[in-house]
């Protein structure tokens, strides 16, 4: 008997490896045709589709997973998807919710709209930033920041307290119906009461302050001098920061020396019809590398789980500084109720 070649074995172990690859390409093809055959992942997003596009685009091409897109509009950031949420209640149409704040995710749990899911990205983000029973989670948090034409006003806190004190006819804000302008009032209810709150509101609109749509317009405004100053977000902000304009930015501080540290949100949505779907897509989200690729993205989002230091620009270090000042949310969900009723009787009567 003829002794095998010396060859044959890496040739054989060659021709196995072929095999199992083409393989397992022809399953894996199988299993992306199957998943592009299925009803997609109903997406419903607060978040500026600028930023949330791309990563949603990339979940879909990475996972196979085919995903529909509900945004928001400027106009009527977070609150106007927060209410269709709870309308569909009784049929509901979305699986997954990318929120741009906090409150009106608490508000969903209340009203029994959320499923909990405490997987892989849950467990990296601190307690500060989740519902403990695992209903959402927060991740990639901006700051409420004044944002300074620093032709018209030097960027120093004496500056813009000073500012603050006259006229306001060249200060901005977003009405505070929506999104983190909403957020903000919250806060300011809760730390100073109903009444100072109501009063401080008069006083800012008897001085003249400019209420616009949202803060991408107060961003305008202040980037191209028709306002000395406005409130906005940290992602506003470094927009006309890149395109050159003459701004500066800083923190929004209470009077107890904390700032607003506001959080995306995600959430899967009782009743989702795509359940695995919707907790491979959580736990991207939740991912450290998502968190870190939002850091380096045109807004520099705060990352809030564990991330290796050494990857986050510099600017996102010096805003982590301020976010680990950040006045806590979670007990804010009732104070969202009562503020956003006399808001909406403010601004929608």
């Amino acid at each position: 008997m003829k002794r095998p070649r010396s060859d044959s074995r890496p040739a054989l172990l060659f021709r196995v490896a072929l095999i199992l690859a083409v393989v397992g390409g022809i399953v894996l093809a199988y299993l992306f045709l199957w998943r592009k055959g299925q009803d997609p992942l109903v997406v419903y997003c607060a978040h500026d589709s600028v930023y949330a596009e791309s990563v949603l685009r990339r979940f879909q091409e990475e996972t196979g997973i085919p995903v529909s897109v509900k945004y928001d509009t400027e106009a009527t950031k977070s609150l106007g998807l927060v209410e269709l949420l709870v309308r569909e209640t009784d049929n509901p149409r979305c699986d997954v919710f990318w929120n741009n704040e906090l409150l009106g995710t608490m508000y969903l749990k209340e009203q029994g709209v959320l499923r909990p899911y405490t997987g892989p990205g849950f467990e990296r983000i601190p307690a500060a930033f989740k519902d403990p029973e695992g209903y959402w989670a927060g991740f990639g948090a901006r700051l409420r920041v004044y944002i300074v034409n620093t032709d018209e006003l030097e960027p120093a806190q004496e500056a813009v307290e000073e500012a603050l004190r006259g006229d306001l006819s060249r200060v901005a804000m977003a009405k505070p119906l929506y999104g983190t302008t909403l957020t903000h009032y919250c806060v300011l209810w809760d730390q100073w009461g109903e009444q100072e709150l109501k009063a401080w509101h008069g006083d800012w609109r008897r001085r003249g302050v400019r209420e616009v749509t949202g803060n991408a317009h107060v961003k305008n405004l202040v980037a191209q001098g028709v306002c000395v100053l406005g409130l906005t977000d940290t992602d506003d902000f470094f927009l006309a920061k890149d395109d050159g304009k003459p701004v500066a930015a800083l923190p929004v501080r209470l009077e107890n020396g904390m700032t607003i540290c506001i959080p995306n949100t995600v959430c899967i949505i009782e009743g989702t019809s795509q359940p695995r779907w919707a907790r491979e897509l959580i736990d991207y989200l939740l991912s450290e590398e998502l968190e870190l690729e939002l850091a380096h993205s045109k807004s520099r989002q705060v990352p809030l789980g564990p991330v290796d230091e050494a990857r986050l620009p510099q600017e996102v270090r010096e805003l982590k500084n301020w976010a680990s000042e950040g006045a806590p949310l979670s007990p804010l969900s009732t104070v969202r109720a009562a503020c956003l009723s006399w808001l909406k009787q403010e601004y929608l009567r």
